[in-house]
């Protein structure tokens, strides 16, 4: 099953992975902002790869969250330095890519697929083992 958006379980869904990582996305926007926007630009996805999981691992059990290994830097007069980190989770049959956006004061997700292996095709309870799926991944409870 894959996403829809515009769907309320598409926000859900969102909700659930934004709450799942939001210690991470703290720990991403330590980083000094020009490092990663460096990293993004010059393409250097080890770098980045390695940045990440140092954040992960904190809070997730491994292989459970990484980097996706595509970023991207939005930078203009106008506005505040955003940066995009393409993510995967994956833990007890439940994958889900997603955009992981960092803000200045806050961070935000776009999930791009979702699946279940094993399916019961009822979108409620995919959302559910979602949820379940975060929290057995978690090694410190979501707070």
């Amino acid at each position: 099953m894959t996403d829809t958006r515009n769907d309320h379980r598409s926000i859900a869904r969102e909700k659930a992975i934004a709450e799942g990582v939001k210690d991470v996305a703290a720990e991403l926007r330590l980083i000094d902002i020009v490092n990663l926007v460096v990293y993004i630009q010059l393409e250097k996805h080890g770098n980045l790869d390695d940045l990440v999981a140092s954040s992960v691992e904190l809070y997730f059990k491994p292989d459970t969250l990484r980097y996706g290994w595509r970023a991207a830097v939005d930078t203009d007069w106008s506005g505040p330095t955003t940066v995009t980190l393409d993510m995967e989770f994956q833990n007890q049959g439940v994958t889900v890519f997603f955009s992981l956006i960092l803000g200045p004061l806050n961070a935000g997700v776009e999930i791009h697929y979702f699946a279940v292996s094993g399916s019961s095709g009822d979108p409620e309870e995919n959302t559910h083992r979602l949820v379940e799926a975060i929290a057995d991944a978690r090694l410190v409870p979501i707070g």
